[in-house]
């Protein structure tokens, strides 16, 4: 008798994803987020996870015109917006990165970033931009006063449910300044 077929969801992830970069030059703007979490490795597509509320808030801050979903994630470079991890370690948390993990993930994004060249850069998520950055003090939502390789650069909440410093309508905020900043505008009726 054989054994069953594992179910690819309940699966293991890999300590390192694979999940492919969606990013092409002349994007109008890049999300960078920290690292997979176990769902969207196992799923292999960004923000994966059913507590992330990711593609609920770029929609509804008018970055897409509908709510797409992670396995729709490539239909974002005909939006002129790619997304892009930090680290491929996949973690519950960033809490488990290591520095070696950082490192090399700052130094792998700075050459796509640097290649690519897109307009904006959005970090999703404070931790993600200190850990690219390196900056230890303050640092609040918005755009920030540098430029990266050119682009002007933004910080979000994380979307994470997990997030608690941040509600949702706060986080929503957030995101439409952004959108707006950046010329997305919803079409009427939507967001």
């Amino acid at each position: 008798m054989s054994s069953p077929i594992p179910d690819a969801h309940a699966a293991s992830p890999p300590r390192h994803a694979a999940i492919r970069d969606v990013l092409r030059d002349g994007l109008r703007v890049v999300f960078v987020g920290a690292n997979p979490d176990p769902v969207s490795a196992r799923r292999n597509h960004h923000f994966s996870h059913p507590s992330n509320a990711f593609w609920k808030l770029l929609h509804e801050s008018g970055f897409t015109e509908r709510k797409l979903t992670p396995d729709e994630e490539r239909l974002l470079l005909d939006c002129g917006i790619g997304i892009l991890n930090l680290s491929q370690r996949v973690s519950s948390g960033i809490s488990s990165l290591t520095r070696e993990d950082i490192e090399r993930g700052r130094r792998a994004l700075a050459r796509k970033l640097s290649r690519h060249r897109p307009e904006a850069i959005v970090f999703v998520g404070i931790c993600t931009y200190r850990m690219f950055t390196g900056i230890k003090g303050p640092v609040l939502c918005g755009e920030q006063s540098e430029r990266i390789f050119g682009a002007r650069v933004f910080v979000v909440p994380h979307p994470s449910g997990r997030n608690v410093h941040y509600g949702r309508d706060a986080m929503l905020e957030q995101w439409k300044a952004i959108a707006r900043t950046l010329g997305f505008v919803p079409r009427a009726g939507k967001a």
